[in-house]
């Protein structure tokens, strides 16, 4: 970085930051005295770590060491709550975390206007001459009927095939390809937005996204608007292209993320799609704790780890802080997977996570183009975009830089760049730049 790349309005707010984190600590240590203090941010980590061994327990155990385990996880922190308001320092720390507020505001505002655009560059093309259109109407709970989505599409000049049931997603994409098709399309979850996805970046055809599937994840990371599936239509008649990323695992294409242990084996359940929740918490004791606990291996780039309970890779790396892969990631583009493994096998680990992920060796965060993983299995049940599989071992997986061209509407709700997390190295440099 260089003086001429930072502007004023930058130096300002990456300083303000500083300024606001730092008065925080004064106000602590001058409202409260250095001792009470100490004593005070002393009291909020046992809280926090209390409520994390609390949240272990309670999803690595069953019956009543659970709830229990839920009744510390909820005390903890209101007990916390609690001492300081007897201490009187409620105040003391309401007005920290507003400094802490705007420290992360005016750094992540700096950080922004430091950035390189992340947005994929947007071309200009015209509207397809024979679209197919693919429409599953159980997908996210019976979108595709209620927004009148074949209708709206057939009257845009789209041939819409509406599934059944009966159907081999696969087969209707080739076949359309075969006989002429110009764009292809799905209406539905992402499992199969993966798979027509596929087939379109095989032939070198755009392909579109239509937000009716529950999550949308990569809906959202193209900045579609997932509430109204309507708007995605225009893409038809005023679209722009970009170029995004696919995501290998072994010869399945994924578009978000594929995973392994304890997600993969929780996906694979046959109760899963009728109770998500339910059947997440009744097997993942088993398969945190039990014998039916994964034992990966993996290697990414020039790193390996032994032991993950759980390994995520993801199409780009989601943000820092998302360690669940239920957030947006910052770009499509970037021609890299994401990878996050966690090693947790005890209470204590857990706790562990108070001093914050980056630090706990439970956690596991890279970036790489390939990854492999392996196990003492001749095979891995691996979630693929949401949909259960089963891969010989070892499992590899890699990147497809832009081979993807992905047809979206010109003017997208969601499709502004976020605001960077905040990293204080590089907020130092500006601030002394």
């Amino acid at each position: 970085m260089t003086d001429v790349t930072v502007s004023p309005g930058q130096r300002r707010l990456a300083r303000l930051a500083f300024v606001a984190a730092g008065t925080a600590v004064v106000v602590v240590l001058v409202a409260a005295g250095v001792r009470a203090g100490i004593g005070l941010v002393l009291v909020g980590a046992t809280g926090t770590a209390l409520a994390l061994v609390g949240a272990w327990g309670f999803l690595a155990h069953h019956g009543l060491v659970r709830w229990l385990a839920g009744i510390l996880m909820l005390f903890a922190p209101l007990t916390v709550v609690v001492l300081y308001v007897q201490a009187r320092l409620a105040w003391v720390v309401v007005v920290c975390a507003l400094l802490w507020l705007a420290a992360l505001a005016c750094g992540r505002r700096a950080l922004a206007a430091d950035s390189r655009a992340t947005r994929p560059v947007e071309l200009d093309v015209p509207p397809p001459r024979r679209p197919y259109l693919i429409m599953n109407p159980r997908s996210g709970g019976g979108k595709v009927g209620r927004f009148g989505l074949p209708e709206l599409a057939r009257a845009l000049g789209a041939e819409v095939c509406v599934l059944d049931g009966s159907q081999d997603v696969a087969v209707l994409a080739r076949r359309a390809v075969d006989e002429g098709a110009d764009l292809l399309g799905v209406a539905g979850g992402d499992g199969t937005q993966a798979i027509v996805a596929g087939i379109a970046a095989e032939h070198g055809m755009p392909f579109m996204v239509i937000s009716a599937g529950t999550r949308n994840h990569f809906a959202l990371d193209l900045g579609l608007d997932r509430d109204d599936p309507r708007r995605c239509l225009d893409a038809l008649t005023d679209g722009v292209e970009v170029r995004v990323d696919l995501g290998v695992a072994g010869d399945h294409v994924f578009v978000n993320n594929a995973s392994f242990g304890a997600y993969a084996e929780v996906v694979r359940s046959p109760a899963y799609r009728d109770g998500k929740t339910r059947t997440t918490l009744d097997l993942l004791p088993g398969l945190l704790t039990g014998p039916r606990a994964a034992a990966l291996r993996l290697r990414a780039g020039g790193s390996s780890l032994a032991g993950a309970r759980a390994v995520l890779v993801s199409n780009n790396p989601y943000g820092s802080s998302d360690l669940a892969g239920l957030g947006r990631r910052p770009r499509l583009d970037g021609g890299v997977l994401g990878v996050l493994a966690l090693t947790l096998r005890n209470a204590a680990e857990a706790a562990g996570l108070v001093r914050g992920w980056r630090r706990s060796d439970a956690v596991f965060l890279r970036t790489a183009t390939e990854v492999v993983i392996t196990a003492d299995t001749p095979s891995l049940p691996v979630g693929v975009d949401g949909e259960a599989v089963t891969m010989a071992t070892p499992v590899r997986c890699a990147v497809r830089p832009g081979a993807l061209r992905v047809r979206v509407p010109r003017h997208r709700p969601m499709a502004q760049p976020r605001l960077p997390e905040l990293d204080w190295t590089r907020l130092r440099g500006l601030a002394l730049s």
